[in-house]
């Protein structure tokens, strides 16, 4: 039986095994793990079953073809990517430092601070440490937040839903994202001081896919005012194709204000005089709440931080 203890685990462990476990989870096969470690099938197997003997349970069920993990295979994989994660960024700290440099940060961000407070913190940042290495990202919340369990990323500038572990993580909210709608330049509508929803009801929108919480969200707020939401839709959440159709078309779309702000001071497209009572909820920094951040995480962190405080 497996000793309670971390310690056992800790002084048994092997980083040979989680480089294995990783492999098996990424190719599904022993075979072409141990290809991708430069092992024999042999040596790999021998790895995994000392693992499995360590923890007393069976991380992968065998299957005709391939390998598959069970529900404690799954459990470790997260925690080896976090583990070989965290010696990746130990080396790179440790050889930035000898160099000089302060290191790197990855930072994954959604639209709305993605064009607004991460230039801004990263601009500050680099004024600061000219030798940093920064990385960014820009997705939504799911894609991000399973690049953060990976340990691909340091820092998410998201949110978190109800089907996240938020055990797991570390969430400090930042800003709340209003919502407008915007229409090419010179548009009819813009002649008008102010809109009500019944008038852009029948209009042609442009609007985020179904499933979406802003979706959800846009059509409450027309349900709300007793009217059925538009029919009249493109469903997407591709910028450039937004920016693109509004300037060939009397579409009017939704984006959040930081988004449609920016845009607007471009002359890529005019926000419309509608108030739009569907309101994104806050977003926020997250981080693993288990892992200490480097150095250059904090520095960006605080930098994220005082950039939201200025917005």
């Amino acid at each position: 039986m497996l000793d309670a203890s971390p310690w056992y685990v800790r002084t048994r462990l092997k980083t040979r095994q989680l480089l294995l476990v990783v492999a098996l989870a990424e190719e599904g096969n022993i075979h072409r793990a141990a290809a991708a470690l430069s092992i024999t099938q042999p040596a790999a197997s021998k790895l995994l079953r000392e693992l499995e003997e360590t923890l007393a349970t069976s991380l992968f069920e065998r299957m005709p073809r391939g390998m598959r993990p069970t529900l404690y295979g799954e459990a470790l994989i997260r925690h080896a990517r976090a583990v070989l994660g965290s010696l990746d960024q130990a080396q790179e700290e440790l050889a930035a430092l000898k160099a000089g440099r302060l290191g790197q940060v990855a930072v994954g961000a959604i639209t709305s601070p993605g064009v607004s407070l991460l230039p801004t913190a990263v601009a500050a940042v680099k004024r600061r440490h000219a030798n940093l290495r920064v990385v960014v990202d820009v997705d939504t919340s799911n894609v991000l937040l399973g690049k953060l369990g990976q340990g691909k990323l340091d820092i998410v500038i998201g949110r978190l839903f109800p089907e996240h572990d938020k055990l797991q993580l570390h969430y400090e909210p930042l800003a709340s994202e209003p919502v407008h709608a915007v229409v090419r330049r010179k548009h009819p509508l813009l002649r008008r001081s102010s809109l009500a929803l019944p008038e852009v009801q029948d209009g042609a929108w442009i609007v985020p896919p179904a499933g979406s919480v802003l979706r959800h969200r846009f059509e409450l707020m027309f349900q709300r005012a007793s009217l059925a939401p538009p029919t009249n839709i493109v469903e997407t959440s591709a910028l450039l194709f937004i920016t693109r159709a509004l300037e060939q078309s009397d579409m009017i779309a939704v984006l959040a204000q930081d988004v449609a702000r920016y845009y607007a001071a471009h002359g890529m497209v005019a926000i419309l005089p509608l108030p739009m009572e569907c309101e994104m909820d806050d977003f926020g920094l997250i981080t693993p709440a288990h892992k200490l951040p480097s150095p250059a995480v904090a520095l960006m962190m605080d930098a994220l931080r005082e950039a939201s405080r200025d917005a």
